[in-house]
């Protein structure tokens, strides 16, 4: 995508997952990046993710209690590729662990969103980290997927066009807003820490992969 697109209130409210409803109300307050093209507003996806990440890390580290991420991350939901891979083909086996693993029952509306999701804009963040995310129906809790890529990803299209190394998968229920949002701030926080990625960089295999991941949020 082009960061210097112009979206509209709809591509905004789907791509931070609230309503038109909130969005227009942030715009009116001038609590988000916009601005005005006749009687329409209009917002530019560099501005807006811009906004994004200053939002998930601004944050004091003592806003939120510890995430216990073992209570979100099955073991049988993360994997160690030591070959090439696409986005897409990292991106479906993903899908595939999530839905496997929770008995997910529309892998199809899973796959839309998440596809959908990398169409508007890629979640590939920088550092060689993508965070794929979205809210459905069709879920009760917030879960995880994880993949470390060891020759990287070189299709991501990630914001600092670096391979990605490091996906993770996020899905939640439409109605947990707070906790999402709460999710994705500790995780962005913790993958801030060089001497972290690194770490999770080291691992040779799943279970040293899942066992880094839990101490480290």
């Amino acid at each position: 995508m082009d960061t210097h697109e112009i979206m509209t209130i709809k591509e905004v409210s789907e791509y931070l997952r609230v309503s038109e409803r909130t969005v227009l109300d942030w715009a009116q307050k001038g609590e988000i990046p916009s601005g005005k093209l006749g009687s329409s507003w209009r917002f530019k996806s560099e501005d807006i993710k811009a906004w994004l990440d200053d939002r998930l890390s601004s944050a004091p580290p003592t806003a939120y209690p510890r995430i216990k991420l073992e209570m979100i991350l099955n073991p049988n939901c993360l994997t160690v590729a030591e070959e090439k891979i696409s986005k897409s083909d990292a991106l479906n086996q993903l899908i595939d662990m999530l839905c496997e693993t929770h008995e997910f029952k529309n892998k199809d509306e899973l796959q839309q969103a998440i596809f959908a999701r990398e169409e508007l804009m890629s979640t590939g963040i920088g550092l060689g980290i993508a965070v794929p995310h979205v809210r459905l129906k069709n879920t009760e809790n917030i879960t995880m997927a994880a993949m470390l890529i060891k020759d990287g990803i070189d299709d991501y299209e990630a914001l600092d066009g670096l391979p990605v190394k490091l996906i993770f998968m996020i899905v939640a229920n439409e109605a947990q807003h707070t906790d999402y949002l709460k999710f994705l701030s500790a995780l962005s926080k913790q993958l801030q820490a060089e001497q972290y990625r690194e770490e999770l960089l080291s691992v040779s295999d799943s279970d040293n992969f899942y066992m880094k991941l839990i101490r480290g949020i």
